[in-house]
């Protein structure tokens, strides 16, 4: 019998298991975000993706510990993450917020600590925090995310220990190619954020017709092909019957020229990046100044 999806893993370059399949929580109030984590266990995942900048860890706090209790599960059996906002980023200033995130969470260690995106000038710092409480047993594993080859590298230049992960922005239309061809080179594992790209992706005529064929949905396929292209992937959804069909993956495979017409449709054109930040472009008119996201709901959710 095939392993689900759902169940299979991938094995970091520190040997530590990440499952391939999890859900991911942006744009979640933490009402949604809790049920969601729910729905979510309670349904056979196992990773669950959240950042302070989402404004939601309480929700997926308290998620996580309803769906261990009812689900009789133990905090072994889950994968965490969560991110370094940018706002905190530097050497103490990351330890002190990676107390308050763990807080916020009800967790006692993290699975999987990335950094959120490599603010200027600060992220070599962050990332050294990052190796004290990798060390210190604190995180299971440590990453990056949204970082090019030439922030990787930087990284790699002035720090011990290589992230394990890069979570970047991936779906049929942004495929970061020559990154990944760079990670796959030093064995660095690739996690997709965004990976079902959207309704331009979703109503793409390529995709619609892989789906017709297959009898499947256009977001099945493109985490099929997501999954055949050996990528850890977080879709996010606070629907229980999406997050469900987000794991009907087993009974069909992408052709070779099913997966070769997907690809075509890359167009490399990230949705977000560096010029787009206040901390890389600081005198850029409407560039993003960093926030956590706000919900009114957040009170109800924090630790007492």
């Amino acid at each position: 019998m095939v392993e689900r999806v759902l169940n299979q893993t991938m094995t970091l370059s520190n040997g530590v298991e990440i499952p391939v399949l999890g859900l991911g929580v942006w744009k979640s109030s933490n009402t949604e975000a809790s049920d969601a984590v729910q729905s979510a266990i309670r349904n056979g995942y196992r990773l669950i993706d959240t950042a302070k900048q989402y404004g939601n860890q309480p929700g997926v706090g308290v998620g996580i510990q309803k769906a261990l209790k009812d689900n009789h599960l133990n905090r072994k059996d889950l994968f965490i993450t969560t991110k370094v906002y940018n706002g905190d980023q530097g050497y103490e200033s990351t330890l002190r917020a990676f107390e308050e995130q763990l807080k916020e969470l009800r967790l006692t260690y993290l699975d999987l600590y990335l950094i959120h995106w490599p603010v200027d000038g600060k992220y070599i710092d962050t990332w050294r925090a990052m190796e004290k409480l990798y060390r210190e047993g604190r995180v299971r594993a440590i990453g990056v995310s949204n970082f090019d080859i030439s922030c990787l590298q930087d990284l790699l230049d002035h720090t011990d220990i290589m992230p394990q992960v890069n979570q970047m922005e991936f779906n049929p239309l942004v495929q970061e190619e020559e990154l990944i061809g760079y990670m796959n080179a030093i064995g660095m594992s690739m996690e997709a954020w965004s990976p079902l790209g959207g309704g331009q992706a979703l109503n793409n005529p390529t995709i619609l017709e892989i789906a017709q064929k297959h009898d499947k949905t256009s977001a099945q396929v493109i985490l099929r092909f997501n999954y055949q292209m050996g990528l850890i992937t977080i879709p996010k959804s606070v629907h229980e019957e999406r997050i469900i069909a987000n794991t009907m993956l087993d009974d069909f495979e992408l052709s070779e020229s099913e997966m070769l017409a997907i690809q075509q449709l890359n167009q490399e054109k990230r949705s977000l990046w560096y010029e787009d930040f206040a901390w890389h472009t600081p005198h850029r008119q409407q560039a993003f100044a960093d926030s956590v996201d706000s919900w009114d709901d957040r009170s109800e959710y924090l630790p007492k």
